[in-house]
């Protein structure tokens, strides 16, 4: 497999992993990022490299950066995302979540 393959696969993964958590089907998220059903199928399995208007669209549909889809890496624009989605929350709730992120911060030591 040489490097355009294995980008492709692991950018697939990423999107199924994120369309999963959002608890959405291949169509759903196609109809979310105005793309056809079949450009998630190919791009979840990594056959196809997406055309940067449909990498865009699919990003901001799952709520990341494109640089996160391609690279598996945040960027100031992935915090920035969860940031608004916090300013969202009632404040009783922000506690909540703030502990999970201590939970999760304590694992990884």
């Amino acid at each position: 497999m040489n490097d355009s393959e294995k980008l492709l696969k692991e950018m697939g993964q990423r999107i199924v992993e994120l369309r999963k958590q959002k608890g959405l089907t291949q169509d759903e998220l196609s109809e979310m990022a105005s793309v056809t059903s079949q450009m998630i199928s190919y791009a979840e399995l990594g056959k196809k490299a997406i055309r940067p208007e449909n990498l865009c669209k699919l990003s901001k549909a799952l709520g990341v950066s494109s640089d996160y889809l391609l690279t598996g890496e945040l960027i100031d624009k992935d915090y920035l995302l969860l940031q608004d989605k916090l300013q969202i929350l009632p404040t009783d709730k922000i506690k909540h979540i703030e502990d999970i992120i201590d939970s999760c911060i304590k694992l990884t030591k």
